[in-house]
């Protein structure tokens, strides 16, 4: 099995499962820009799409958007309490969850990245994304996203809230999401993600 990603980015979150579900896996680099591989590969012939993340499965197959591996990771070693069970409420309140970060927190910070993005649309994002994390904010009153465990939306929510501090975007307002984070950062599985990514030190 291999993870495509490129470090500090969405595929991070799935990275992240990966190592919490006990699992033995290859990362290949992606150059964004380039569509180039760490190896030398065009991108563009794992993901069409030619963004990360992109797994690679033992089969062959290769399965891409992040909330998609982050499922399907758990769904393999359910044992390991990354998800809950499919058909039950609570693995509909996981994906109630993995969708509000995708929609409203994550396509909002990404495009924050854009260098050619008007001043004006910028301020008009950030606006909506302070809305958004006021949100998590208020339900962020247990130790994870859904409840005393944490789960595969608690990385995906981590990584994406993470590239704040890139932004300028001040997490002050939010005290339960800034100790979210610090809770987050500190379990061994995340801190191996990270330094394998070169984003600790």
């Amino acid at each position: 099995m291999k993870l495509y990603f490129s470090p500090g980015a969405c595929s991070l979150s799935p990275h992240i499962v990966l190592r919490e579900a006990g699992y033995n896996f290859d990362l290949e680099k992606v150059d964004l820009a380039s569509k180039q591989t760490a190896s030398g590969g065009d991108y563009r012939k794992v993901n069409p799409k030619g963004y990360v993340p992109a797994l690679t499965l033992d089969d062959g197959q290769t399965l891409t958007e992040g909330p998609a591996i982050l499922q399907w990771v758990a769904d393999q070693r359910p044992s390991m309490g990354l998800a809950p069970a499919n058909g039950t409420m609570e693995r509909y309140r996981l994906q109630e969850w993995l969708n509000f970060i995708t929609s409203e927190l994550h396509k909002g910070l990404g495009a924050l990245f854009n260098k050619d993005l008007p001043e004006e649309a910028k301020t008009l994002f950030k606006q909506r994304i302070a809305t958004r994390l006021a949100y998590v904010e208020e339900q962020l009153k247990q130790d994870y996203l859904t409840g005393p465990r944490f789960s595969v939306a608690d990385a995906y929510l981590y990584t994406v809230v993470g590239w704040t501090k890139y932004l300028g975007i001040d997490l002050g307002p939010y005290p339960r999401i800034q100790a979210y984070l610090g809770r987050v950062a500190a379990r061994p599985k995340v801190q191996d993600a990270l330094r394998a990514e070169g984003l600790l030190g």
